[in-house]
This record gives structure tokens, C-alpha cells and sequence, in this order.
């Protein structure tokens, strides 16, 4: 079997830089390289004679094209694919159950991870000797894409196979690490690991973290391997990258999106609408019973350096995106989020905390669930609805940076 892989070039765009973010990439001159184009450069002859599963989505993709389609045109001999939340190629909506199919495409296995089965099984693995992993994490502890690849190491642990991780920038960059880490009573599918909710980590380096620190359920040590990203530095965000964002999931459409999302999804645990059902989800935050005015969002401008508009929004049910969204069809009133002056000097999760006190002022039915609490790792619920101080996360982020550094890649 020959392989072989012409030069990629991959083009960027510059969607939300500032003046100095473009800049900044002019003078590298060439976007980062991510794990992905570096196996398809340098590590092809080694999966010659294997049979390669596959655990990706819309986001794995060289040059526009998915890596499945690559990888089967320069012969690898792919045997199964592995769908994790919104499914393999992109198609589902956040809590969407993924059933087991047949890649339409290629007419390959389709295994669900986002199911009644979130671990491979061994039957899954049957057909399989090396899995390639290849999920986007966005840098926060609720987006499921990290606890998926914990699944998938311990799978690979008890089934004697093993597994490359196709690593990739954080979006959010290296540095940034905030929040609390998360209490053991609230473990569940949107927070598995005692980290903070913002880490600063790939997912390479969380692999190493988690078998290192025990988080896994491990009777062996997994075959791993990581495939690191060349040209990434801790302190980039993703719009200094040079790399096309491309969606991870329906509701993350820009990284825009995604860095209000590292605070705003806290609204998913309210009655409130965080945005899902309208073109701006986690930029658009609204109630039908909320009240304020502009100069009411005057201090949380200047001091978060945002810009805040009083918005109408009705949220609509929208296939594949927001099947039955929160408050559908009611009118809301509420706030549209934006970053005129870049990312850089923000704070998204500080952010969202501050936005959802503000609205539990200005709403006459605010309502705060359960649900906060899974995703924030401690009982927001109870400090929010009792009118108290939020806690300082200040030392849990030290300890788990001090724990981290022995993992870092990059």
C-alpha cells in the first residue's frame, strides 16, 4: 500500500480579530498547523497494515475536506466511524440522542457515543486496531468532548487497542484557567473531572492529566499517543490562529460565539433564554418578564470592555439546531452581547456570572435550576438565590495550575 499527501495549503480568514490579532498573524506569516495535517504529513506510513476507527466531527477537516475522505482516498483502511454529541458529520443539536447508522458518504459503521452508549464497547471495537481522535474541545469543562475522550481511553485500555489524539489549539487559549474546580457531587456528563470550568489545556494535555492524575477508571495504562500542533503558543486564542473556525456544534457557529459561551451557558440553567432558537445563541440572553434600561448595562460595559444591546428576540424551533427551544415563540426581552474591542482584555466566564446577577435583578420570574450547578461545579443555585457573594476561584485555579505543569505540551 502507497500513500502519499500533496502539500495542503490552508487557508484563513480573520473572522474577529482586532487591528493587533492581524498583525500579530502577518508576522508568523503561516496559521498553526494542527494535529490533523500533521499525521497526514508525517505519520501515514504507520497506519499502514491497521484498521483505523475514527472518533470526529464536522471540525476534522484538512484543507475543506473531512478527514474520513482523505484518509479512505490515500488508502487507509478505515473500518469504523465513532459519533460523539451532534454526531459524526455535524447534523444533530445539543442533547440530541445519536443512534448507530451507516455513514451515507462512505457507507462505514456509525457507532454512537452520545446515546444509551457512551463508551465503546468491544463489540464496536471488533474491526478496529488504532482509533484516531479528533475532537474539538472549546477549553470549558461542560462541553461533553472531553469526557467523551476519557471514555474512549478507557475502552482503549480494556481492549488492548490503541489511540492517537489529533491535537489542536484550545480555542481560548493556553493561559486563561478560571472558575471553580468541580466538586464531586455535581459529577456528571457536563463535568466529569476536578478541574476548573475554563482550563487552559488541549486535549492532548488533558489525556496525559487525566491518566497522571487518576481520573480515569483504569485497571491498565491506555496505548496512547498524541499528535501535537505546530505553531501554537499558550498565549493565542483562536482568531490569532490563522485557522478557519469551523462550526463544532450547531449552536457555536463563530468563535464569537464560543468565548461568550465559556460564561453564558450558565443561562441554561434558568428559565431564561440563552439564544438557542435565534441566529446569536449565547450572544442573546432574554425573559419575557425582563426590565432594564441602557444605563442599566452602562457599568458591566466599562467593566468588562463589551458592548451591550437592549434586543427583542422570539425564538423559533430550528431542525438540527434548536429542536424545541426554551421560551419558543414568546417574546424576549433581554441583552445581545458583543466584542467591538477584541477578546483579549475579557473575562467570558466572569462575565456570564455578572450578566446572570444582573438579570436575576431585572427579571420578575428569574428562576436558577439544578442544572447550574452540573455546570459550574459548585451550589451556585443556592449563592444565587440567596443573594450572596459569589466565592473567589482564585485558589482552586492555582492548585490546578501548579498540578497541570507537569503536562503541558506546549
Amino acid at each position: 500500500m502507497k500513500f502519499f499527501h500533496k502539500a495542503l495549503f490552508v487557508a484563513f480568514i480573520f473572522v474577529g480579530c482586532t487591528a493587533s490579532e492581524s498583525e500579530e498573524i502577518s508576522k508568523k506569516n503561516l496559521p498553526v498547523k494542527i494535529g490533523a495535517e500533521v499525521l497526514l504529513d508525517d505519520y501515514l506510513p504507520e497506519l499502514e497494515g491497521k484498521r483505523v476507527g475514527l472518533v470526529m466531527n464536522p471540525t476534522s477537516r484538512v484543507n475543506g475536506t473531512h478527514m474520513v475522505d482523505t484518509l479512505m482516498s490515500l488508502g487507509v483502511n478505515v473500518t469504523a466511524l465513532f459519533a460523539a454529541e451532534h454526531g459524526f458529520r455535524g447534523e444533530l443539536g445539543a442533547g440530541e440522542t445519536i443512534e448507530d447508522g451507516i455513514d451515507q458518504e462512505t457507507g462505514l459503521p456509525v457507532f454512537s457515543l452520545y446515546g444509551n452508549t457512551k463508551k465503546p464497547t468491544a463489540e464496536m471495537l471488533e474491526t478496529v486496531d488504532i482509533l484516531l481522535f479528533d475532537l474539538p474541545d472549546m477549553g470549558v469543562r461542560f462541553y461533553t468532548y472531553n469526557v467523551t475522550m476519557g471514555l474512549v481511553m478507557e475502552a482503549v485500555a480494556e481492549n488492548d487497542k490503541e489511540l492517537w489524539i489529533l491535537d489542536r489549539p484550545n480555542p481560548l487559549g493556553g493561559e486563561y484557567v478560571a472558575g471553580w474546580i468541580l466538586q464531586e457531587e455535581y459529577i456528571s456528563f457536563v463535568g466529569a473531572y476536578p478541574m476548573p470550568v475554563v482550563y487552559g489545556m488541549t486535549m492532548g494535555e488533558l489525556a496525559h492529566m487525566a491518566v497522571g492524575e487518576g481520573w480515569l477508571n483504569l485497571d491498565t495504562s491506555p496505548n496512547f499517543k498524541v499528535i501535537k500542533s505546530e505553531g501554537w503558543e499558550r498565549a493565542i486564542k483562536w482568531p490569532t490562529t490563522g485557522l478557519d473556525w469551523i462550526s463544532p456544534s450547531p449552536n457555536l457557529p463563530t468563535f464569537e460565539h464560543a468565548f461568550a459561551y465559556a460564561g453564558t451557558v450558565i443561562f441554561e440553567g434558568t428559565n431564561l433564554s440563552e439564544g438557542r432558537g435565534t441566529e446569536n445563541p449565547f450572544l442573546y440572553i432574554g425573559s419575557p418578564n425582563m426590565e432594564f434600561t441602557e444605563g442599566d448595562l452602562n457599568s458591566l460595559e466599562k467593566k468588562h470592555m463589551v458592548q451591550l444591546d437592549s434586543i427583542k428576540f422570539t425564538p423559533q424551533s430550528i431542525p438540527g439546531k434548536a429542536i424545541s427551544p426554551k421560551l419558543e415563540g414568546e417574546k424576549c426581552f433581554g441583552f445581545h452581547i458583543s466584542f467591538p474591542n477584541g477578546y483579549k482584555e475579557v473575562d467570558p466566564f466572569r462575565l456570564g456570572l455578572d450578566l446572570l446577577e444582573f438579570s436575576r435583578d431585572h427579571t420578575t420570574d428569574f428562576e436558577i435550576k439544578a442544572f447550574a450547578n452540573n455546570l459550574f461545579g459548585i451550589d451556585l443555585k443556592s449563592i444565587i438565590e440567596n443573594n450572596e457573594s459569589i466565592p473567589s476561584w482564585e485558589d482552586d485555579v492555582q492548585k490546578f495550575k501548579e498540578k497541570r505543569s507537569e503536562y503541558l505540551l506546549y
